[in-house]
């Protein structure tokens, strides 16, 4: 990790490892595994096979990496450079540790260990601070793992060590943010990018903490920043043509990011790429993560055997499909089992990020279950985590479940501020789903204040933004409340969405397109309409619509 040393591995180099050494430098991956192969000829040195387990890693060739980290140790080992050796230990490691493979990654890292214990002083002691990281995340000692970093860090300080300066910014933030000190933990992850925009940090460390900062950005909401720097982990990927880890990471943070601003079909596209590379390069966690956006995505469309699929899915990969299942659950109608998973996901101990991350689904199944006090606690939760996170979309979705409390509380003067204020952070997000929901609890609000003029307004707005976005079950929610609770003449509220639009002016073709529905679909709807209502032509089915209240 950023330490090589030149151990020669026999004569002078040959025009083909001259070639690779100058392919590698240009970040010619492919072209750089290729001339420097096999990873026995004589003339490679340490230096040289790093550069080519670099190079095979980049382009997903990890048999090829692992032999040529082999190479190395065997090298350093003969030359008698034990640091050389535990470097190269290392990056078996982490290669080993990348496939799931424990047991053999354990054994390079008691290796490497073993190497180092003459070595009091030495900078390879940070690398191996790296695994020591990892154990006390793994189980869940973020104390330790925050105390870790810190000492990467300074180690990496101490030797000027770009690659370990990144990790330990870039652990140590995270670490912070877990903990709940979230703006100080974003100022450490935006320090850890300034070496990685420089060029300063090796390229395997950089895709990590590029991909590593997007997914702390996500797991806080945080999309403005997260829009950012995917972009520029877009551009970094395609500054090198050949690069085959990070950029499922891409596609996955590109799908994320359209799923949040409403653009689901290309979100599906980006995720189904995402979980393609991901299970190509057999990364099986993100894998799942892929899948579960994708289940969100299609349970937002209204395709709820899709979502289901993509959870069920996403489960064998190790990632637990929450709370979106709970939320499939509801959209079922299977009510009390959406609260018993609601339930029991409030009661997990787990860190203020994942916290947030929840909050706001347990409330709405709460709502749906009559739990009013039981959402006001979860609501009030969302709300200082909000506060502390100084995060907009935290403080929006805060405000947001707040205000809807309020108003299932019979409080809609209380409610309004909160979910005016959600719906002005969301539309400055770009968050036009998120946004449109808040906008319908407007509408709900202002129709408990009796102002029903401005409540169908509002419903209206909301209800035309689902549909433009494509959210059928948001839509039809919405239209619902539109529709008087009692319809003449056994009218259905599908055929007065449709006589609506037909006492505007509008054509079938474009009844269809606003709908999300067939032409064929609305000229049925159309002949039911006149068969219930008696009426022959559409310019009477208007006047019938405008002499009943549904125009």
């Amino acid at each position: 990790m950023g330490v090589t040393s030149d151990v020669a591995g026999g004569p002078g180099a040959t025009g083909d490892v001259r070639l690779g050494r100058e392919a590698f430098a240009r970040r010619s991956w492919a072209a750089a595994r290729q001339l420097l192969m096999p990873v026995d000829q004589p003339t490679l040195t340490a230096e040289d096979l790093h550069s080519l387990a670099t190079a095979a890693y980049l382009v997903a060739d990890r048999d090829t990496a692992l032999a040529a980290w082999q190479r190395a140790f065997q090298l350093h080992t003969a030359a008698g450079d034990p640091r050389g050796a535990a470097r190269d230990a290392h990056w078996l490691a982490f290669v080993y540790l990348h496939v799931g493979n424990q047991a053999v990654a354990g054994g390079w890292i008691a290796r490497g260990h073993r190497l180092l214990e003459g070595e009091l002083d030495a900078v390879e002691h940070g690398l191996y601070g790296i695994h020591e990281f990892f154990q006390h995340l793994g189980a869940q000692d973020f104390e330790g793992a925050g105390a870790c970093s810190e000492r990467i860090l300074q180690i990496g300080r101490r030797w000027g060590n770009a690659d370990l300066i990144a990790f330990g910014l870039m652990s140590g933030g995270r670490m912070l943010i877990y903990s709940g000190r979230v703006p100080e933990g974003v100022a450490l992850l935006d320090e850890a990018m300034v070496g990685v925009a420089a060029g300063e940090v090796s390229p395997i460390v950089s895709g990590e903490t590029y991909c590593s900062l997007i997914e702390a950005c996500q797991e806080l909401a945080d999309y403005r920043r997260m829009s950012e720097w995917t972009e520029a982990l877009t551009t970094w990927c395609g500054d090198q043509p050949d690069l085959v880890p990070f950029t499922g990471q891409c596609a996955v943070h590109r799908g994320q990011i359209l799923r949040h601003q409403g653009s689901f079909v290309p979100a599906l596209e980006e995720l189904a790429l995402a979980a393609e590379r991901y299970a190509a390069n057999g990364l099986e966690a993100a894998t799942g993560l892929a899948l579960y956006e994708r289940g969100e995505v299609l349970r937002t469309q209204g395709d709820l055997d899709g979502a289901e699929a993509a959870y069920t899915a996403a489960a064998p990969h190790g990632y637990e499909p929450q709370p979106g299942l709970s939320l499939l659950q509801l959209a079922r109608g299977r009510t009390a089992a959406a609260l018993a998973s609601a339930r029991r996901l409030a009661s997990e101990p787990t860190d203020p990020v994942a916290r947030a991350r929840r909050l706001p689904a347990i409330v709405e199944i709460l709502l749906a279950g009559g739990e009013l006090g039981e959402a006001r606690v979860a609501a009030d939760d969302l709300v200082g985590l909000g506060s502390a996170f100084c995060c907009d979309a935290v403080t929006a979705a805060g405000a947001y479940s707040a205000g809807t409390v309020s108003l299932a509380e019979g409080d809609a003067s209380g409610a309004l501020p909160q979910l005016r204020r959600a719906w002005k952070l969301w539309i400055d997000l770009g968050a036009r789903y998120d946004a449109a929901w808040a906008r319908a609890r407007i509408g709900l609000a202002l129709r408990a204040l009796g102002d029903e003029d401005s409540a169908t307004s509002e419903l209206t707005v909301a209800a035309r933004t689902f549909a433009e976005l494509g959210a059928g079950p948001a839509r039809q929610a919405v239209a619902d409340l539109l529709t008087p609770a009692s319809l003449p003449d056994g009218l259905t509220a599908r055929e007065v969405e449709v006589l609506r639009l037909v006492a505007t002016g509008q054509s079938n073709p474009q009844v269809a397109a606003a709908l999300f529905l067939s032409e064929k679909t609305v000229a049925r709807h159309l002949s039911n309409i006149f068969g219930k209502t008696g009426v022959t032509s559409r310019t009477a089915a208007a006047a019938y619509a405008h002499q009943h209240d549904l125009a």
